[in-house]
């Protein structure tokens, strides 16, 4: 299936930038932001409740969250949002779109979580700042005014990565994790799949910015088979359920659907969604395609269902 064409206009301007694989990360990192705080601009705001912005615990010292409420009262499901981007760039403002439509769509509190990015803080930092903000999120639900039955991780790309490796981490937790959302995840460091390929030139993701990412993550470590790395080899057997989305035109396509598989063989219950004509990064991309937009109220509603 082609692109969808209402999405051209936009990707042309992103693909007009200077390839993020040819700076730093500090200016990856800025230019990231700029670009999504300027898309978020050209979008209607998606009203919630309340914003707060919040310090939750990391691994080794405080992470900085912000917490969405919904509009209706209590109780609420509540998400952990871990966001995406590498390892490397990404923080709180470059997702609030997506943490507001996923507060008042699927009726959540919403915590976003900004854990430490690499190459400052390679792997496992960015591991064990998500497993300790869910073991926070977890022992605090009552607090946040939520219910302890319907707690989810999700994330995207690299933070689905994250959702991902937090639900093995803390399977069997009580309390535990009701679901989880992985919004096209990146989850096997150690194998080439054709996707990797044939969407090598990217539309919003390419080849090489998944290098430099790559580079700046693992460092000079080689822990590629580790499960913390490449959640696809770990154990998944008695996960929660997961929703699984995956783009058609996205370099991580594969990634997603192998682990789709995975956990299904494994006996978990699996929700997939493949996207035609979309790219890496969709979620934030419904003002400007109704495609999309319809992606997302799917997405949405599937969750909600997964938690009544």
């Amino acid at each position: 299936m082609p692109l969808d064409p209402e999405l051209v206009p936009l990707l042309e301007q992103v693909n007009a930038l200077p390839p993020m694989s040819l700076g730093s990360a500090v200016e990856g990192r800025d230019r990231f932001r700029q670009m999504s705080v300027a898309a978020q601009a050209l979008s209607p705001r998606v009203e919630v409740g309340a914003v707060e912005d919040v310090e939750v615990p990391g691994a080794e010292g405080p992470l900085a969250g912000r917490i969405y409420r919904p509009e209706r009262p209590s109780p609420t499901s509540t998400l952990l949002f871990i966001h995406g981007g590498g390892f490397v760039i990404g923080d709180i403002a470059s997702y609030d779109s997506q943490c507001r439509i996923l507060c008042r769509e699927v009726h959540a509190t919403v915590l976003a979580l900004e854990y430490r990015l690499a190459p400052e803080d390679p792997f496992p930092a960015a591991v064990e700042d998500a497993i300790a903000a869910c073991e926070w999120t977890l022992s605090h639900v009552g607090a946040l005014g939520a219910d302890a039955t319907r707690v989810v991780v999700a994330g995207d790309s690299a933070g689905g990565n994250l959702a991902a490796v937090v639900s093995q981490a803390l399977r069997g937790s009580v309390p535990g994790l009701a679901a989880q959302l992985l919004l096209y995840p990146v989850t096997d460091f150690s194998s080439e799949r054709p996707s990797h390929e044939e969407t090598a030139d990217g539309l919003f993701l390419t080849r090489d910015d998944m290098s430099w990412f790559e580079a700046h993550y693992l460092g000079d470590a080689d822990p590629r088979e580790d499960p913390r790395v490449s959640p696809l080899a770990g154990d998944l057997s008695g996960l929660p359920p997961a929703i699984v989305v995956t783009a058609e035109m996205d370099p991580l396509r594969d990634d997603g659907e192998a682990y789709a598989d995975a956990l299904e063989a494994a006996g978990v219950a699996v929700v997939r969604h493949r996207f035609d004509g979309l790219v890496h990064g969709f979620f934030a991309m419904g003002a400007f395609s109704s495609t999309v937009q319809v992606a997302i109220d799917e997405i949405c509603g599937d969750l909600g269902r997964m938690l009544e």
